[in-house]
């Protein structure tokens, strides 16, 4: 399974691992939902393929919010997003928040709900995460939660 954000946050830039903003939840969530067995942070985003997970973003540019991105590099993001599942081959494709998927299907009108969907990139099915950034007020935590769990049952559920 791959996970997909956005683009890295200035805390991830300077670091150089993932969502490791001082109030992103990716990492709690991923093991209070059971999707890893042991407590891991930001400094263990390497690690993700032990559990058969890798990570990665749309656009590689680092920025203290998502306000200053083109469409340019959305369109770019998609593309090279595309070749890469189509290299990898992941079953799942998680699209860490609503913003990722309006990005990779900017044709979609309508709500995104939460979950599997309908849409592929190439084999692969497609899962909306919400944004675990402590800066998403649309969902709680116990929703997140909820996601990431139903996550955990739906790759359970489809040979990995």
């Amino acid at each position: 399974m791959l996970f997909v954000g956005i683009n890295p946050g200035v805390r991830s830039a300077l670091t150089g691992h993932h969502f490791a903003g001082f109030s992103n939840r990716f990492w709690k969530l991923l093991f209070e939902s059971r999707l890893v067995t042991e407590r891991i942070t930001y400094e263990d985003d390497e690690r993700l393929p032990e559990w058969g997970y890798g990570v990665t973003n749309i656009i590689a540019r680092a920025t203290p919010g998502i306000d200053t991105l083109r469409p340019d590099e959305y369109a770019c993001g998609r593309t090279r997003l595309l070749a890469k599942v189509r290299k990898y081959r992941p079953r799942v494709v998680a699209l860490v928040g609503v913003t990722v998927f309006r990005a990779m299907f900017p044709g979609h009108t309508g709500p995104v709900r939460l979950g599997v969907q309908p849409q592929t990139l190439g084999d692969s099915a497609i899962v909306v995460l919400p944004n675990p950034s402590g800066r998403n007020a649309n969902f709680s935590y116990d929703e997140m939660l909820a996601a990431f769990k139903s996550l955990k049952r739906y790759i359970g559920s489809v040979r990995l």
